[in-house]
């Protein structure tokens, strides 16, 4: 998050200041060492910086992260940037009210009034920066009747493919994220225009790209025991083009460049994480308080876990 320029300007600019809610759990206290955080690790003042306030305000913002134990990277990220949100959240208060929209709507009047209905409750800079939107069309198999809903995202949980011999790439991943599902026998939805459960196909595509899109590796299997997938996955380091999964009212889907990655080391019970992160064009490798320039030719590996990538301007 550090690496990313639209973070880092928001928090070191001290815009955030604005933002800050006086009625979120931590009263502003989360974003505050987030900002803190940053301001010393871009000071140039230490070689190390020990984020040992940040790591406590986490602690008290979520719970299950206080102590040691080893976390998962993904939902750590996932728990922290929803309670950095809550502290600079500019949306109502109270219990979410929603409408059923007017009848009539095309897919994209839809899209608009569905974004529309989150933001009034959830507005911050955190999720014009990293919250997009998931279109999902069921398609009735009898009557052909197709039903829209969208539905706000903060990263997508990408499956890895199980091909033999060949190295699977991100569009490939994105593929089987977005391919048509079949939902039967006990998993057959109700249909609008039929009014009873019918056999459907379900798919996924992409309606609002956010500024950062933060894609998760899906390499941690839940059946029968935890396991990890140590497939090889090729990710573009420059140019993600996502156009192929974007919604059909998505006319200009953006062109996006790798800024980070988390890796994981090891297996389901113990690892280590190794952060690579873009610096002024260059990349380096943080492990801990080590810190290494990296090739170019290193970023794509099998440990690959987070993918941080950030819109072309």
């Amino acid at each position: 998050l550090s690496h990313s320029r639209v973070v880092r300007e928001y928090f070191l600019s001290r815009s955030y200041k604005e933002d800050l809610s006086s009625t979120s759990k931590m009263q502003g206290r989360l974003a505050e060492e987030f900002a803190n955080l940053l301001t010393d690790m871009w000071s140039g003042k230490s070689d190390v910086v020990s984020p040992t306030k940040f790591k406590s305000a986490v602690a008290k913002s979520a719970p299950r992260f206080v102590g040691y134990s080893q976390q998962d990277s993904q939902e750590f990220l996932r728990f922290f940037m929803e309670g950095l949100h809550e502290d600079l959240n500019r949306g109502k208060k109270g219990k979410r009210k929603m409408e059923e929209p007017p009848k009539g709507l095309t897919d994209a009047q839809l899209a608009k009034h569905r974004w529309q209905e989150y933001i009034n409750y959830d507005d911050s800079s955190i999720v014009n920066i990293f919250v997009g939107l998931l279109k999902s069309t069921l398609t009735c198999s009898v009557c052909n009747h197709k039903s829209v809903t969208f539905d706000p995202f903060w990263d997508l949980s990408l499956p890895l493919p199980r091909s033999k011999g060949s190295c699977p790439n991100l569009q490939s991943c994105f593929a089987e994220f977005t391919q048509e599902e079949i939902l039967d026998g006990e998993e057959k939805p109700t249909c609008e225009s039929c009014k009873k459960r019918q056999k459907c196909t379900k798919q996924f595509s992409i309606e609002r790209f956010p500024p950062i899109l933060v894609l998760h590796l899906k390499r941690f299997s839940e059946v029968r025991y935890r396991t990890k997938l140590s497939t090889k996955v090729d990710f573009p380091v420059d140019n993600l083009d996502l156009s192929e999964f974007a919604s059909g009212t998505e006319l200009n889907a953006p062109r996006y460049d790798l800024v980070g990655v988390s890796n994981h080391s090891g297996n389901t019970f113990s690892g280590h994480y190794i952060a690579f992160c873009r610096t002024t064009g260059r990349w380096h490798r943080f492990s801990d308080s080590s810190v290494s320039t990296l090739q170019r030719s290193d970023i794509v590996s099998p440990e690959a876990y987070v993918l941080f990538y950030e819109r072309k301007s």
